[in-house]
């Protein structure tokens, strides 16, 4: 669909962008005025002469050419950004259905300007589209205009087609929305794994309760533990041997009291 848009969406920027500011769009009028198709451009001289208000209809407005100048440049800007988005990946159906249902809405706003009414002038009356869009580009058309004639007709073709390939984008933006098949199947896997992970027991509750903790001895012993506290005097006493004291300065004693006894014999 980008190969498809990127053609229209340039050729509707020099279309549009060759017609802006005012290559025929007053020449068209006054055409229409001759023929008695529309109203007359000079009614907004006579307004002004008389200090009256007055606004072009919209086929023959400035408004309505720059806003297909600028929507036609914002539709380029957003192809190219939609072309980066779709490459990295994050071009999801959601954000699809947003950009291209405002696209729609604004090609369909230039389809209204161009082919508006003209009732400003009650003598004549120009209640469907203007002339260009609803008649031939021949005879009695002059000359000088049949080309201009051709052009505007393929700009309003061009709008037409734009405005037609947003709407099927927003249809296929629709459609990426309901999951298929494939996709239901992935994420009930996924939401399975995650499951039976939340359900899993962790690793160190099956690991056994420490010492001195709730559950466990109130009173961890290790042999280190059980030496410092003989040394300190804390604890289970000592078996005695003799005098009172620790089995290590007991032997210490007796050793002395014999190397004592032996010298002095």
């Amino acid at each position: 669909m980008f190969i498809i848009e990127l053609p229209f969406s340039i050729a509707g920027l020099a279309l549009f962008g060759i017609s802006s500011p005012d290559l025929y769009r007053t020449r068209f009028w006054k055409q229409g005025s001759d023929l008695g198709w529309n109203s007359n451009p000079n009614q907004a001289v006579y307004a002004a002469a008389n200090y009256r208000s007055y606004s072009s209809p919209l086929p023959w407005s400035q408004f309505t050419t720059n806003f297909n100048v600028v929507i036609s440049v914002l539709s380029v800007f957003i192809l190219l950004c939609k072309a980066v988005a779709w490459i990295i990946g994050v071009l999801h159906p959601l954000i699809s259905l947003i950009i291209h249902a405002a696209l729609v809405a604004l090609w369909a706003v230039a389809i209204h300007n161009q082919a508006a009414p003209d009732m400003s002038d009650p003598k004549h009356p120009q209640p469907g589209a203007p002339w260009y869009i609803t008649k031939s580009c021949g005879p009695p058309i002059d000359k000088d205009l049949i080309g201009y004639c051709k052009q505007a007709k393929g700009a309003f073709a061009v709008t037409v087609l734009m405005c037609a390939l947003f709407l099927l984008s927003c249809i296929v933006a629709l459609i990426s929305l309901y999951p298929d098949k494939e996709f239901r199947n992935a994420r009930s896997t996924r939401l399975s794994d995650r499951e039976s992970q939340n359900q899993a027991p962790w690793e160190m509750m099956q690991v056994p309760g420490t010492p001195g903790t709730t559950g466990g001895l109130k009173s961890p012993t290790t042999p280190r533990t059980t030496a410092f506290n003989q040394l300190s005097g804390h604890g289970k006493p000592p078996v005695r041997m003799g005098n009172k004291g620790i089995p290590l300065r007991h032997h210490i004693a007796m050793g002395e009291e014999t190397y004592a006894g032996s010298s002095r014999r």
